[in-house]
C-alpha cells in the first residue's frame, strides 16, 4: 500500500497491524510515482482517493506495474474513457464515485496489448 497522507498512513499502518496482515507493506510517498519506479509487477493495482487520477495522467505507470494479464481498479469523480490499449470490463457508481476495472485490450495475435 503505498499512501502520502501523514494521517492515512498512520491509518493504513494500524490497521494492518490490527488485522495481523504481516503480508502487507505499507509505504509512504506518491502512488503513482511508486508504480512507475517499482521493479516488480503486481497482478492487481488498485488506484483510489484523492480521485486526481484519469484515463491519460498515470496510464503509462500503471501499465508497467501491472502483469500483461493484471488488472487495474481505479475510483475517479466522474466516467472516463479507457487509455488507449485497455478496456473497461466493468464501471459503476456508488454516490459520488465512479469505479472501473481495467484490463489490456488483446492484439491481433491474442495477447494484450502493451500501448498505453
Amino acid at each position: 500500500m503505498v499512501e502520502k497522507n501523514p494521517a492515512a498512513l498512520r491509518a493504513l499502518r494500524d490497521n494492518a497491524q490490527k488485522l495481523g496482515a504481516t503480508g502487507l507493506t505499507v509505504v509512504r510517498g506518491d502512488a503513482l510515482e511508486f508504480v512507475r519506479d517499482a521493479r516488480s509487477r503486481f497482478d492487481v493495482v488498485f488506484v483510489d482517493p484523492p480521485y486526481r487520477w484519469h484515463a491519460g495522467r498515470g496510464a503509462s505507470s500503471v501499465a508497467r506495474a501491472s502483469r500483461r494479464r493484471g488488472r487495474v481498479y481505479v475510483e475517479s469523480d466522474a466516467v472516463f474513457d479507457a487509455p488507449r490499449g485497455w478496456a473497461i470490463l466493468k464501471h459503476s457508481r456508488a454516490g459520488n464515485v465512479h469505479f472501473h476495472l481495467l484490463a489490456r485490450e488483446a492484439d491481433d495475435q491474442g495477447g494484450v496489448s502493451g500501448n498505453v
